[in-house]
């Protein structure tokens, strides 16, 4: 007598646990999470076109200011002081108002040595002005 044992049915993986829990973990990082305010930046318009492209051509010198790790300003090779920096700052800006000034703050910067740079540029009425951040690594 032979006896055959019945062929099994094939074993069904469902998905459908693995999607209820990938909905409750997208449910639970979206709300969690923490979203940027962008209301807290003031962004303007230029008054006009002109004044936001860049100077390029004839009188549009270059200023490049770097932040050093201990957030003093260096311009040329010289580390300034920031009433230095704004004087020196208010001549080329009265000499050349199309002048493009560039800060390239040091990875070690304090975040306000930054802002006070900026803050003194924008007193002295600097309209080209950028901070430039690298990334890549030596």
């Amino acid at each position: 007598m032979n006896l055959t044992r019945p062929a099994r049915a094939a074993s069904l993986i469902s998905l459908v646990p693995m999607i209820d829990v990938l909905l409750i973990l997208l449910v639970f990082f979206m709300v969690t999470s923490t979203y940027l305010n962008l209301d807290m930046i003031p962004a303007r318009q230029p008054e006009d076109a002109s004044a936001s492209a860049p100077a390029t051509g004839s009188g549009g010198a270059t200023l490049l200011i770097r932040l050093g790790a201990s957030g003093a300003p260096v311009i040329g090779g010289r580390e300034l002081s920031l009433a230095d920096l704004q004087s020196a700052l208010s001549e080329r800006i009265t000499s050349d108002p199309q002048t493009q000034v560039l800060i390239l703050p040091s990875g070690l910067a304090r975040t306000q040595a930054l802002i006070s740079v900026l803050d003194i540029a924008a007193e002295v009425g600097a309209r080209h002005l950028r901070v430039i951040r690298l990334e890549g690594q030596p």
